[in-house]
């Protein structure tokens, strides 16, 4: 397994080895040991999601409040999406600027992605399946958006604009900007102290 920071502190690209016969391929696509050495603390998942989306899905950008947020690990066991990371704490060296990660089912990577980051990800093929392992359990009290379309953020998508399909919550999302004078972005400042915290158990 190869762990990768991403240009986005706090967020990290995971790439299983795969073992491979006539009968089909083993991987382990997840281990607390390995990603805990990369993060500095181990995680404490609670819960675990699943989606499937049509070609042109996207979902996101969403994050919760923090303290205690909601650190993801992401992975795509069929089909395709770019998973994005966006950094929207405020304060950070890379607030607002994202990165990416493709995943799909050949090379059967996955994203970690700390709490107080933003996520987002759009499906590349029809059936695009997502796997989220997350250390909280959903709070719709706690949980944010900002749109995806975004300007100032200016994702990627490497599909034509045409062929996206977003929800209506997702559109509705005030942009990074008017989060920010909201007061809904997490700090950098409060993300470091939950980290340094986690890393002290």
């Amino acid at each position: 397994m190869q762990i990768r920071e991403l240009s986005i502190p706090d967020a990290y690209e995971v790439t299983p080895q795969q073992h491979a016969d006539d009968r089909g391929l083993f991987t382990e696509w997840y281990r607390f040991d390995r990603l805990e050495e990369a993060v500095g603390h181990r995680l404490d998942l609670r819960q675990g999601n699943l989606s499937v989306s049509r070609k042109g899905s996207v979902r996101g950008i969403h994050f919760a409040d923090i303290p205690p947020s909601q650190a993801k690990y992401v992975m795509a066991p069929h089909g395709a999406v770019l998973d994005f990371v966006i950094d929207i704490r405020v304060g950070s060296p890379t607030f607002g600027q994202w990165d990416s990660v493709l995943l799909d089912d050949k090379d059967r990577r996955a994203i970690y992605v700390a709490e107080g980051l933003g996520h987002c990800f759009v499906a590349l093929t029809d059936d695009a399946t997502v796997s989220y392992l997350v250390t909280d359990v959903y709070n719709p009290g706690r949980e944010h958006g900002i749109n995806p379309l975004d300007p100032r953020i200016a994702l990627e998508f490497p599909l034509p604009a045409e062929e996206l399909l977003l929800s209506p919550k997702d559109t509705g999302a005030p942009d990074l900007d008017a989060a920010l004078e909201q007061g809904l972005l997490p700090t950098w400042e409060a993300a470091r102290a939950f980290y340094a915290s986690l890393d002290e158990k």
